[in-house]
């Protein structure tokens, strides 16, 4: 399964810029929409990687491959980007179900609504959700993508139990891992044997994180 998170750091554009690192003791099966190992497959590693906001690199799955080799992770992994500093990531356990989640709700929107203009430079604001989900059984394949909506609708509540109407942010990320072996579960919906924790402890985490206001760390870091 996977290891805590180990909080460190990397020297880029003269800035000590922070970020997170979970190792898998044995090969994970994960889906997922981040930029680096998106998609359905077997991963070693999950990096969340802090961003400064005038952040304007337009190949993030290079980049992040790029911190993967210095920190020395072999093998396919998993690779998400936040303007949030990750130091501040919340963890939530359900019956097993591990869910980590860095929160920033800058740029709430529903996501049906027109896009509006967004603001960049000192006026932008932090908003990713990033959420890293560890589920202790196999899941199948459907019951993976299953637990990907799962998660999603979990953010959504808490999204609005702090009291916006927004179903998220323009750039939330999803991770959903769990073993390879074992007799797959057929179902990761809210109330599904797995979904149901899961829903629970990524509500939890979303509700905790965005309870606060977040700076992104960019102008925490030049403030």
């Amino acid at each position: 399964m996977l290891t805590e998170p180990t909080l460190t750091s990397r020297h880029e554009d003269g800035w000590d810029v922070p970020l997170l690192v979970w190792r898998a003791e044995r090969p994970l099966l994960a889906v997922s929409s981040a930029p680096l190992g998106g998609g359905m497959g077997v991963r070693d590693w999950v990096v969340n990687a802090t961003v400064p906001m005038s952040y304007h690199r337009d190949d993030p799955a290079e980049h992040l491959a790029e911190l993967a080799g210095q920190l020395g992770l072999d093998g396919p992994g998993v690779g998400l980007l936040t303007g949030v500093d990750v130091a501040e990531v919340i963890a939530r356990t359900d019956t097993g179900v591990r869910v980590w989640a860095t929160v920033g709700l800058g740029t709430p929107l529903q996501a049906a609504e027109p896009a509006p203009a967004e603001p960049t430079g000192a006026g932008a604001r932090v908003g990713t959700v990033n959420i890293v989900v560890q589920v202790p059984a196999r899941l199948g394949d459907a019951a993976l993508v299953n637990a990907v909506a799962t998660v999603t609708e979990a953010k959504v509540q808490a999204i609005r139990e702090l009291g916006l109407a927004a179903t998220g942010t323009p750039t939330d990320a999803v991770t959903v891992l769990c073993p390879v072996d074992g007799a797959p579960a057929a179902y990761g919906g809210p109330r599904s044997t797995w979904g149901a924790p899961l829903a629970r402890a990524v509500h939890a985490a979303v509700l905790a994180g965005g309870a606060g206001l977040v700076v992104p760390w960019s102008q925490r870091r030049t403030a």
